[in-house]
Order: structure tokens, then sequence, then C-alpha cells
């Protein structure tokens, strides 16, 4: 792999990577680390199992500080919920520049505080430091866990042959949201305000805490995965391969929104190839989709089903702009040249 890639390498790569570096073996481990999984699940003593996952997170210049702190609590707890347990538990940790403001610190932190509680998570530690080698405010980690019944789980590799193919939102959430924000003088020249602004606001549906967890409880729920690096494409391509599956989607089922779709245009990026922290992916047994397409609705969490997993290991196929193709294994996400390229003022 190149020294110059950017963002996390590819589920083989990454697979390789780590390969064998788990420390010590355990027997209750019973989701332990791998491609496209979004978390770990334990199973505890008592029979109850427990879901823990830990992320980065980035600031992104032209958000309020504030954010950082949405950010930090919601992309934390979604890799928690989409295994259907509640998130309630989180820590994190805060890297902080020489010279950081320590009402930067405190604005960051009342957020963090803020949304945790909001989705009843209670912080429980971590640590806050400012140091040389850091150069933005930076969270380096936050670990985010829930406990639930031991049968009252799934993971992404949980599909079955026969399962329906939701999406939720959209594709390219964070990417467009993001990039909108990176680029917004320059976009607004290009596309106008009010379409660049209404991309900046997804900025607030960068989560799919509520998604999965209103899925999970409408029943019929057999997998789930967030849709981050890689996109939406990614995301399924890692759910098939997690769960030993073939699968067919049609992506021209769902409108890509006009906002999404002008700024990945004009930047020149697959909206369906871009992380997209903010898009659920569910298996889901044929007769409960109506269900879960109605909690959906019922939140205003817009969804499709947009094909179902079959039985060929060896085969996924994707209709995209009227053309069938194989679903090949992510690659280089497209967002994070163009984000830094944004920040460098390229």
């Amino acid at each position: 792999m190149s020294s110059g890639y950017v963002g996390k390498p590819s589920p083989r790569r990454l697979k390789e990577l780590l390969a064998g570096n788990f420390g010590a073996p355990c027997d209750r481990v019973l989701v332990g680390p791998g491609p496209g999984l979004d978390a770990a699940v334990l199973r505890l003593e008592d029979g109850r199992v427990m879901a823990v996952a830990e992320d980065p997170i980035f600031p992104a210049p032209g958000l309020p500080l504030e954010i950082m702190g949405q950010f930090t609590v919601h992309i934390g707890a979604s890799d928690v919920a989409v295994t259907g347990v509640r998130p309630q538990f989180m820590t994190y940790t805060l890297l902080l520049p020489r010279g950081c403001p320590e009402s930067d610190a405190r604005t960051i932190i009342a957020a963090i505080s803020k949304h945790a509680a909001e989705l009843g998570i209670s912080v429980l530690g971590g640590h806050t430091g400012w140091y040389d080698a850091v150069t933005i405010p930076t969270v380096g980690g936050v670990a985010a866990w829930g406990f639930a019944e031991g049968d009252r789980w799934v993971s992404p590799g949980g599909a079955r042959e026969g399962d329906a193919i939701l999406l939720s939102k959209g594709p390219s959430i964070e990417a467009s949201a993001l990039l909108a924000i990176v680029y917004r003088e320059r976009l607004r020249g290009e596309l106008g305000e009010e379409v660049v602004e209404a991309a900046c606001a997804r900025a607030d549906q960068i989560t799919v805490v509520a998604d999965a967890l209103l899925a999970f409880e409408a029943g019929g729920v057999n997998a789930m995965h967030d849709a981050t690096e890689g996109g939406v494409r990614g995301g399924l391509w890692e759910m098939a391969m997690a769960s030993g599956l073939g699968l067919e989607a049609d992506l021209d089922a769902v409108a890509v929104p006009d906002d999404i779709a002008c700024v990945s245009g004009a930047l020149g990026f697959d909206p369906w190839c871009a992380i997209s922290e903010g898009t659920l992916l569910a298996a889901v047994a044929p007769e409960a989709v109506g269900k879960v397409l109605a909690a959906w609705k019922r939140a205003g969490i817009e969804g499709w089903q947009i094909g179902h997993f079959t039985a060929s290991a060896s085969r996924a196929l994707v209709k995209c702009d009227g053309q069938r193709s194989e679903l090949g294994e992510p690659g280089e996400d497209p967002f994070w040249a163009l984000f830094f390229a944004g920040l460098g003022g390229g």
C-alpha cells in the first residue's frame, strides 16, 4: 500500500495488517475485529451481552465547536446502535494543541455532555490534555458501549439469504455535508446558496442511532451496518462478505437528494462510494420490511428497499445509472483527498 494512502486501508489490507494481533484469546468474544464490523460483542458471565466500539473524531473548519461534541457522541454511539444494543456509557480522549484556549475545551466538553445526556449515555472518564504534537482539537478516540439480553443483538455479518436490503436517508450524507462546509464559498458561486446550505445542514444527520434502534425494535432485523468509509457501495460489500452471502441491489431505486447530487457533481466524486455516516444499511426479513419502513417514516427518516441478499457468496450485483455491474471491494474513499485539499485551500 502506498504511503500516500489517506483514510482506512481497504478491508483486505486492514485484515492483513492486523492479522493475529489481538492480544490474549477470549472465548467470550461473539463478534471480534473484522472488515465491516462496527462493534465488538462480548458474552458476559450473567448471560447478557456487551457491545463496544471506538472511533476518532476530526473537526471540520467552518463548523462550530459544539458540532464536534455532537459528532463525538453520535458517531461513537452509532457503531453500538447498529448491533441493536442501546449505547449507555462512553469515554473519550480530547487532544488539544498548545495555545488552544481553555474556553474551546469547555465548549467541546459541554457539547459532548449535552448530546450524551440526550441519548441517555453516561460519560465515565477519558483523558484531556494540551500537546505540541497536536495541531487541531481532536478526539483521539471515543469508546461507547452498552448491554442487552443475550439474544437481543445483531451484527453486520448476520444477514440471511432472502433478506431485504433497506437503506435510510440516502447516500453520501457525511461526505456531502462536510465537503459543502469546507468548500462553502466556492460552491456558493457554482451552485447557489440554497443548495449549499441544504448540504451543510446535513451535518445534523450524521448519526444512525435512531435509524438502528427503531429498526431493531420494529423486529425482523438480522443485520445492520453504518455506511461509513467506502459509502453505500462499500457498506454493501462489507455486509455481504461478513455474512458469506451475495446480493443484488438497485441503487436507482433511491433518488439522490438534489443538494447531494449537486455537491458531488461539482466536486467530482461518486456519492455512492463516499463516506456516509448517517446512512444505515439493514438486512430485514421480507415480512418485516413494512414495519421497519413505517417506524422510520413515523420518525421522519426516509427509507427505501434497494435489493436482497442471495446465496451466491461470490456474486454481488449492483445496478446504478441503468448499468449492472459486479460490486467490488471498496478502495480509497474519495472524501479524504477532497477534504484535506479543501483544508489546504485547494
